[in-house]
């Protein structure tokens, strides 16, 4: 491997990712990037686990079907890779034709849909763990200890950049939703003649009382110009 020319790549990837207009363009071209950069690899995509396994950006459709088949089994590298807790932040299964008692159920299964090896490592920062980037390849041995620190490396940058998306996406949501507020309290102040203080207490009230977020009574105000029973 051409380690100078994938350091130059992985910079060109660095921008690019920082330059993607939101998070799920972020995604895509992290996963892009790992069937792009990294060789050996014929398909990508992240792996999020919460109450139900979600597949992120898959560069092909099977790469999402396999996810679920390791959150329905409980096993397999990019399964356990997307959960902090075992303390593994990378995984390789490097041949698919040799038997893995850790993840013996899932092998027998990925090897129908024609993998032959796979990766997984945890997307972290000190502050956050965002589920697994998954490298697969139809063929077995395909990915080695190389593979594996280009792997590293960048799902390093992807992390960073992945993290930078959603806090702008989080603050960019927090000015829209404050100036929504502020143009609701204008509109309530204005048809009943209450002063400002009254007409945020209107809306924290009216959000407590009824289970709805500020933001959406906020909302329902500006596109109805008042709230139902006032």
């Amino acid at each position: 491997m051409d380690w100078q020319e994938f350091a130059e790549q992985i910079g060109d990837m660095a921008h690019d990712l920082l330059e993607q207009p939101s998070v799920d363009a972020t995604l895509g071209r992290i996963t892009e990037s790992a069937a792009e950069l990294v060789a050996g690899c014929d398909a990508a995509g992240i792996l999020v686990l919460s109450a139900k396994s979600v597949s992120l950006a898959p560069t092909e459709p099977w790469v999402a079907e396999l996810d679920q088949l390791q959150r329905k089994l409980g096993q397999g590298p990019c399964f356990d890779a997307a959960r902090p807790s075992t303390g593994e932040r990378v995984l390789r299964m490097a041949d698919f034709t040799e038997a893995e008692p850790r993840w013996a159920d899932f092998v027998a299964e990925a090897r129908k849909w024609g993998v032959g090896s796979m990766m997984g490592f945890l997307l972290y920062t000190e502050d956050e763990d965002f589920g697994a980037l998954n490298f697969y390849s139809r063929r077995p041995g395909a990915f080695t200890q190389e593979s594996e620190r280009a792997g590293v490396v960048l799902a390093s940058h992807a992390a960073v950049a992945l993290s930078a998306a959603r806090t702008h996406a989080q603050m960019e949501q927090a000015l829209a939703t404050r100036h929504q507020i502020g143009q609701a309290m204008g509109i309530l102040m204005a048809r009943h003649n209450i002063p400002e203080n009254q007409a945020f207490n209107t809306l924290r009230r009216y959000s407590q009382d009824n289970n709805v977020k500020l933001r959406e009574v906020a909302l329902l105000v500006c596109e109805h110009g008042g709230l139902p029973q006032l």
